[in-house]
């Protein structure tokens, strides 16, 4: 699998891979690149380049000339100039010619191809006609797929929205209704993190929970699964309990358990290993996040027994077909 990719399949867990690859296929450049760039015609000194960089805090002007582009000044280029003691020299002594470049209308696809191969860390983006039209960098792709999802995923609870039942539970028909789902987790798999939390967002939707009740259960559920693959000796268990009124999502483990309690809850405190911290997790804000999400948050914990999280969710009135 391309390393291109590796940044983009940490944005979510229970996301596949082909979804974003599908998104790079079909994102243009035009839709994730800078319009507004600062160019400079050849006769610039470097003095003046100097001054621009540091005053718009940018690592690399294009160089333009009767609007046709000729090179790319960087950063290397001006420390270069400085050691040679030539700022007053003009910028196409030192700029790259035939700088690395995208079409304006190519995938994002081809872009993280050319940024891969070639190491860079812009390309100017062109029109059909060779004339300057934007600049990319690999931080604005990552922002245009970010916003991307952001668009498909508000596009899927549209439409879930109309296939689902129009209440909470209203596809059941019961005195007694309630649903239990259980997942085992395994530690250290950070492969299948966030597998029990998309199932059970994905059965909450199919039951008739709103997007923001499902989502709210999801990020806790996928914090407690988090912790269950970081902190434990052997894993663990998530349970769901889902009623008309209620769900109550249990994540329970028999591993080292937690010293202090209170103190685990604090914002930023973790205990996460080096591996962990260097995959991106471990930051301390898990139970930060559960607390933020649930409606009520209950901690067991015993040193050398294990630990429960019970994170309780009340359904608002407005989602059971009792109150129709």
């Amino acid at each position: 699998m391309s390393q291109q990719f590796s940044l983009f399949a940490r944005m979510g867990k229970d996301l596949p891979l082909n979804i974003l690859q599908e998104l790079t296929q079909q994102l243009k450049v035009s839709r994730v690149m800078h319009k507004e760039v600062i160019s400079l015609p050849p006769t610039t000194s470097m003095h003046d380049v100097k001054e621009l960089m540091r005053t718009h805090r940018i690592s690399g002007l294009p160089i333009v000339e009767n609007g046709e582009l000729r090179g790319i000044v960087s950063i290397q280029d001006l420390i270069y100039a400085l050691e040679q003691n030539a700022l007053d020299q003009p910028v196409s002594a030192f700029m790259t010619i035939n700088p690395y470049t995208a079409l304006i209308a190519e995938p994002v696809m081809e872009a993280l191809r050319r940024f891969e191969k070639t190491g860079v860390g812009r390309l100017l983006v062109i029109d059909e006609a060779g004339n300057l039209v934007g600049i990319l960098t690999k931080g604005d792709i990552v922002a245009g797929l970010l916003h991307a999802l952001h668009e498909m995923y508000a596009q899927e609870e549209k439409a879930q929205q109309k296939r689902q039942p129009r209440y909470f539970f209203e596809a059941l028909d019961s005195e007694d209704t309630s649903l239990t789902l259980r997942y085992q987790v395994q530690f250290g798999d950070f492969t299948h993190g966030g597998r029990a939390s998309a199932h059970i967002k994905q059965a909450l939707l199919q039951i008739g929970a709103s997007p923001q009740l499902a989502r709210r259960v999801a990020i806790a559920t996928y914090e407690a699964e988090i912790n269950l693959i970081i902190h434990t000796n052997a894993g663990g268990s998530i349970i769901a309990e889902l009623r008309p009124n209620q769900i109550m999502v249990m994540a329970h483990d028999r591993g080292p358990g937690i010293t202090n309690v209170e103190q685990a809850r604090q914002p930023g405190y973790s205990t996460a290993s080096e591996i962990a911290r260097e995959m991106g997790f471990g930051a301390g804000m898990g139970l930060a996040n559960i607390d933020r999400c649930t409606d009520n948050l209950n901690i067991w914990s015993a040193v050398g027994v294990g630990t429960r999280v019970e994170m309780i969710f009340e359904v608002p009135p407005e989602e059971t077909s009792s109150s129709a």
